[in-house]
């Protein structure tokens, strides 16, 4: 019997840093897969998350939520048959829906095999300010489906994100718990909570992605190409991704400060830079670096925004610092 966790949360709100915490806390005796999702064509995660003790799956393009869920069947099915893990934790695309995931994870088809444990959804609660992400449904909707909401980020929150917060709880926490945690440290003996009674979780809207196939792999380069440039678009939110072969070497400096300065809400990449490989991550002005020992088959770096940008504008840039 395998053990079911969802990690849910907005954009941003530290999923995939939390998961880097989980993975270099579990325990040694267990084995865990791990399943994500990404909005994105490029597939940041899986090189993120690669090489972190799990067997890994991803689905990039969208919302494995939608589509009648059948990325997400696939998917499943090959990591239950191949990697027979104890636990796999799930990672949807921070602008999915909660709702069809949890119903197929709870189908009868699947009773004989997994266990659906607690929910666990990411709050940053710096978001509560911003009546954009408060107004969108997926965010509100993660909320309501959550058996434990983690608030993260509480190393920059200010008092009156601290109020915020209380506000929320009084109105909506209810009978669940509520965990604060900073870089997503939560205590991995969570995971091992059950899920609450079922809640009244809305459907949500009609909006799928950009019409194009899904996949059950990442963007992959073919032939002499040395790069390639993937979009995507929907629910409001537009992102620009980019996949670099294996010779291409980024300027440290250049690479870091194009991360920074993109006029843009999220930036996530992997990239061999001058110094060495790189890991970036960056939330509104908040960024996060760390380098890395292993070496990727390639580079990658992905953008998202809730609005159009000239994404051609910034390629010119990224294209600059690249060198060889």
């Amino acid at each position: 019997m395998t053990r079911v966790n969802l990690i849910t949360g907005f954009l941003g709100s530290g999923k995939t840093t939390t998961l880097l915490h989980l993975l270099a806390n579990k325990p040694a005796d267990e084995n865990w897969a791990i399943l994500v999702n990404e909005f994105g064509e490029i597939g940041i995660d899986g090189a993120l998350l690669a090489d972190r003790g799990a067997t890994l799956k991803e689905i990039p393009g969208g919302c494995m939520c939608c589509v009648n869920g059948l990325p997400l069947q696939v998917g499943l099915n090959m990591l239950l048959k191949q990697a027979k893990p104890d636990r796999l934790i799930i990672e949807p695309t921070g602008l999915g829906h909660p709702k069809q995931l949890l119903n197929m994870l709870r189908a009868a088809v699947y009773q004989p095999w997994i266990q659906v444990d607690a929910t666990l959804t990411l709050l940053d609660p710096r978001q509560l300010a911003d009546a954009r992400v408060v107004e969108n449904e997926n965010f509100r909707d993660q909320l309501v489906a959550a058996d434990i909401i983690v608030a993260n980020k509480s190393d920059r929150w200010s008092d009156e994100d601290r109020q915020r917060l209380q506000d929320w709880q009084l109105q909506f926490l209810g009978e669940r718990q509520l965990v604060e945690a900073a870089w997503g440290a939560i205590d991995p003996a969570l995971l091992t909570q059950p899920a609450l009674a079922d809640r009244a979780v809305p459907d949500a809207a009609h909006h799928h992605h950009a019409s194009r196939p899904q996949g059950l792999a990442a963007l992959k380069l073919d032939g002499q190409v040395r790069w390639r440039r993937a979009l995507n678009e929907g629910q409001g939110y537009a992102s620009c991704g980019w996949i670099f072969d294996e010779e291409t070497v980024f300027d440290t400096i250049a690479a870091l400060e194009w991360a920074r300065l993109a006029p843009v809400d999220r930036v996530k990449g992997v990239l061999r830079t001058s110094d060495g490989l790189v890991n970036i991550n960056r939330q509104g002005e908040d960024l996060f670096i760390e380098t890395r020992p292993t070496t990727p088959p390639d580079s990658r770096i992905e953008l998202i925004h809730h609005q159009p940008v000239d994404w051609n504008l910034l390629q010119i840039a990224l294209l600059k610092i690249r060198l060889n």
